[in-house]
């Protein structure tokens, strides 16, 4: 009688499955109303985005169900050589590749489609890190371990910098919750919450030095206190001290350190300016867009805002723009509850995985997804500034859903062998 862990597809996650080609699907049909050409009604029609979309689908599922097919095993011990080869498509892009929009990140493959390698650059980086992080004797509490964990992630950011592609590159910082969770500090994500939260009051208050007393305010109440527990009193002293300096020097750097574009995008999701017309115009018409689809939006391909192009780019990154509106709230709560779903998906199969690398790489998955999702709709809405990345699954582009297929399918992988712990 044959083994059923021989059989093909054996295990494998159908649940995940499901959540995965509903989100195509919804991609294809958006993108087809976004872009429609009435000279071209074809939903396959390969000379139009819609129809390259349903080619691109179409090779993502054959790659995936490769990926099904492969041992599990060839994952792991051929992570450092995957990250090599995304490194050097890195540093190619760099030199031949092909610009658009101002970011030279494509590679020209022939036939009008094109590689972005920043994308696949997100995958390897979580296989690595995960290989690396499940290895022998790493703690991530250590200090050498944790600067290989950090170089693992910031090489491949910085010559993503140099495209410059700074969506992509904010990107691998989601990675700081595979860390935590591998046993980084708390206290690391509660100084970047508050580094973000100084940064935005920092431009939001009139008056600097309005904060800056209430700073040292709230520091030195906190260090009375405290004050018979002198480790706590010290702690907050050097805290607020930290704080001040955080705090005199975030105008500089934003002034300096930022092109004018991103500090005018800033400003505007920060309400510091008001424009509609020229950079804050792709996010009002959006939020035009998603409003005017009110409960159960317009009807598909009845969006007027869609159908007139008011947005640029709504087949890309705003195509949340014609899911509001034309399935309405009610049709962008279900997409939204469908990215939840597969988020929580996604946890539980790395709670239950009994291989260190499995757990870590889906820790790593849930982290970039998560990251994608919540900062394209945020952007969308107006909540974040636009720094341009895809709806995972759902925006427009070969690379994009190529890169977030083969990060799936190879935790799906991973995970239909779990009971065999086929990795470290």
């Amino acid at each position: 009688m044959s083994n059923p862990r021989s059989r093909f597809f054996y295990n494998v996650d159908w649940v995940t499955v499901c959540i995965y080609l509903t989100l195509c699907t919804i991609g294809w049909l958006n993108i087809h109303a976004a872009v429609f050409n009435p000279d071209h009604p074809g939903f396959a029609d390969p000379s139009t985005n819609y129809g390259k979309q349903f080619i691109y689908i179409c090779a993502a599922i054959v790659i995936g169900l490769i990926i099904l097919l492969l041992e599990s095993r060839f994952l792991s011990a051929l992570a450092p050589s995957f990250y090599a080869i995304t490194i050097l498509l890195l540093m190619l892009v760099l030199a031949i590749g092909h610009n658009v929009g101002g970011n030279q990140a494509w590679i020209d493959i022939g036939g009008g489609f094109r590689l972005q390698p920043s994308e696949f650059a997100k995958y390897t980086t979580c296989l690595l890190l995960a290989r690396y992080l499940s290895g022998t004797n790493v703690k991530i509490t250590e200090l050498k371990s944790l600067l290989i964990a950090g170089g693992i992630i910031l090489l491949p950011m910085l010559l993503i910098k140099m495209q410059p592609d700074d969506g992509s590159t904010l990107v691998f910082c989601s990675l700081i919750f595979v860390l935590y969770r591998e046993g980084l500090s708390p206290y690391f994500l509660i100084v970047v919450g508050l580094m973000i939260a100084l940064f935005i009051l920092s431009l939001v208050v009139p008056n600097q030095w309005y904060l800056i007393g209430a700073i040292a305010g709230l520091g030195g109440l906190l260090a009375y206190l405290f004050r018979r527990m002198r480790g706590m009193a010290l702690t907050f002293g050097i805290g607020t001290a930290m704080c001040l300096a955080f705090v005199f020097v975030v105008r500089p750097l934003y002034n300096h350190g930022l092109k004018s574009h991103q500090k005018e995008r800033i400003d505007v999701v920060l309400g510091i300016t008001h424009d509609t017309k020229h950079v804050g115009y792709n996010q009002n018409q959006s939020k035009i867009a998603i409003g005017s689809g009110r409960l159960w939006g317009k009807g598909y391909m009845q969006g007027t805002q869609t159908r007139f192009s008011f947005v640029p780019e709504q087949s890309t990154d705003f195509i949340f723009c014609t899911v509001g509106e034309e399935w309405g709230f009610a049709g962008s709560v279900v997409l939204i509850g469908l990215y939840i779903f597969l988020l929580l998906r996604i946890i539980m199969i790395a709670e239950r995985q009994r291989a260190n690398f499995s757990r870590i790489y889906a820790y790593g998955v849930a982290s970039v997804i998560f990251f994608h999702f919540f900062i394209n709709i945020s952007m969308t809405v107006g909540f974040m500034p636009v720094i341009g990345i895809p709806l995972p699954f759902i925006s427009y582009g070969g690379s994009s859903l190529w890169s977030f297929t083969i990060l799936l399918f190879t935790l799906l992988k991973l995970d239909s062998n779990r009971m065999g712990a086929v990795a470290a």
